[in-house]
């Protein structure tokens, strides 16, 4: 029995466990841009002119990590549950650095 933290750096971008498909993934979109829509004026934008805010809200909503359990040395997660990478900001895309630590 363990656990694995994933995290990732920056503020724009998010990890979190979905059913990996075209539905869901629509959905999940969809419902980011109800909570933070793109049409909103966002003091972060006014203060740096990047035109990213709702993307910094975005990713503080959804979170910059998560803890999965270890069972048996396979991740507990179900069967329709992947863990994915969210890039939420609309610049050009940008690396990113996932870090994966396994504890026992």
């Amino acid at each position: 029995m363990g656990l694995v933290t994933v995290f990732v750096t920056g503020s724009t971008a998010a990890v979190t466990t979905i059913e990996y498909e075209p539905g869901v993934l629509s959905d999940l979109s969809r419902a980011l841009a109800v909570i933070a829509p793109d049409d909103i004026p966002y003091a972060h934008d006014a203060a740096w002119g990047d035109g990213n805010g709702r993307s910094h809200v975005r990713a503080a909503i959804v979170g910059p990590s998560l803890s999965i359990p270890v069972i048996g040395g396979r991740l507990a997660c179900g069967a329709w549950q992947q863990i994915v990478l969210l890039e939420l900001d609309v610049r050009a895309s940008r690396r990113r650095t996932v870090h994966v630590t396994v504890h026992d």
